[in-house]
């Protein structure tokens, strides 16, 4: 519902979603504010992608109240998309689709997010980590008020994973967009977040990524790390790009 949302771009409040039998999301509030970047965490079956949908008007909430800024623009980048292995289709034939823009538009878009080789390349023929920014691309065509990002470093590598999440800031700075993130690892994201709710049906714990890392109910969920994975910071000279060439770095801090 589009209504005034004194000063937020999205506010959430008491929903809930039953599928059946099964109680999905139970009493989730949430208010989205302009610049700021929102990470939804939890398990697998927690409820995360059903909430997006909610909040997207993609599904109706049975209880509960939902509003948007007037005329917000949003941008969706899902989880998964299936294309056919022997369509023919560029990248650029895939941003066209997408809505219509200009020529101009999209090399500017894929220039922001570091894919500007891709532009002729079959959809098909790319990396997972060149799919993202492709997708992340897609998104930016939209000039979006708000990113609503489903697992956006699904399919990269480590290090991939580190670019994009920074890319994904940047792109907060330059636009001036919000950004929702869901994710079900924090450690990966918790430099590139604001704020963070973490879900599990019911709303497990919320606040800045260091506090909700330590909560209780955090840990009785992910543990203290998640499949061995130590979260350190420390210093390099150089990074790669989405080819997974080496990139010589000037000299600031990076964390992994």
């Amino acid at each position: 519902m589009n209504q005034d949302a004194q000063g937020f771009l999205i506010k959430a409040d008491k929903i809930c979603l039953s599928v059946g039998d099964r109680l999905v999301l139970d009493t989730i509030d949430l208010s989205i504010r302009p610049g700021e970047i929102i990470t939804l965490i939890g398990p697998n079956g927690s409820g995360k992608t059903s909430f997006v949908r909610v909040l997207l008007g993609l599904l109706r909430q049975d209880t509960g109240s939902l509003v948007h800024k007037a005329g917000l623009r949003i941008a969706y980048m899902p989880q998964k998309i299936q294309i056919d292995d022997v369509l023919p289709l560029s990248v650029k034939r895939f941003l066209q689709l997408a809505c219509k823009v200009s020529d101009a538009a999209i090399q500017q878009a894929l220039d922001r997010v570091g894919a500007t080789s891709l532009l002729h390349t079959a959809i098909q023929n790319v990396s997972g980590g060149e799919f993202q920014r492709i997708l992340l691309a897609r998104c930016l065509l939209r000039k979006p008020d708000l990113l609503v990002l489903d697992e956006p470093a699904q399919g990269v590598d480590i290090n991939g994973q580190q670019q994009l999440y920074q890319l994904i800031t940047e792109i907060r700075d330059e636009y001036g967009c919000a950004v929702l993130m869901v994710s079900h690892d924090l450690h990966l994201v918790m430099a590139a977040t604001d704020y963070v709710m973490c879900l599990n049906t019911h709303i497990c714990c919320t606040g800045h990524p260091e506090d909700v890392s330590q909560h209780p109910e955090y840990l009785k969920l992910f543990g203290s790390s998640i499949d061995g994975l130590a979260v350190y910071t420390h210093k390099h000279d150089h990074s790669h790009d989405i080819h997974g060439d080496v990139i010589q770095c000037d000299g600031h801090d990076h964390h992994g």
